[in-house]
């Protein structure tokens, strides 16, 4: 330990470097938040759709909606916007509450909108008997039940 120093006091570079780390930390945790952001970099940001390349393929494809308008993967979305998405075969409807332009944790995700969007209402899952000693299944059945594994079934 250098001369003049005692245990527990840092160095005025060690103090700097432990607020720089402090600033680094605050910016990842909590981004600061832009006035307005492209659609599709907005929703993977919330973590609505698993990538941005998805969220450019469902803007281009019509299935996206800002305030009623079909929106293209470059429109920009404002707090305040209503943002109608048709993800994985489920109606979304969702209010930013705060655009965001890099993807966060989810806990910090939804805190960047209001969800409106309608219950999810159970499917009824067609009935798909497999017998056991019955052998292979026959090719109809083995499309069947691939058919269901596909669609989260089985």
């Amino acid at each position: 330990m250098p001369a003049g120093r005692r245990s527990g006091q840092w160095s005025a570079d060690a103090a700097v470097t432990v607020l720089a780390a402090r600033a680094i930390l605050a910016s990842v945790t909590d981004p600061p938040a832009a006035d307005e952001t492209r659609i599709d970099r907005w929703l993977c940001a919330v973590r609505l759709v698993k990538t941005r390349p998805l969220a450019t393929r469902l803007c281009e494809g019509g299935h996206v909606l800002v305030n009623g308008s079909p929106a293209k993967p470059s429109a920009k979305v404002r707090a305040g916007d209503r943002v109608e998405a048709r993800i994985a075969d489920r109606e979304r409807v969702v209010e930013v509450v705060r655009p965001i332009e890099s993807r966060v944790g989810a806990p910090a995700a939804a805190a960047c909108y209001a969800d409106h969007s309608p219950p999810v209402v159970p499917q009824a899952r067609p009935e798909v008997m497999v017998i056991r000693g019955e052998g292979r299944p026959s090719k109809r059945l083995r499309r069947e039940l691939e058919r269901l594994r596909r669609a989260g079934g089985a």
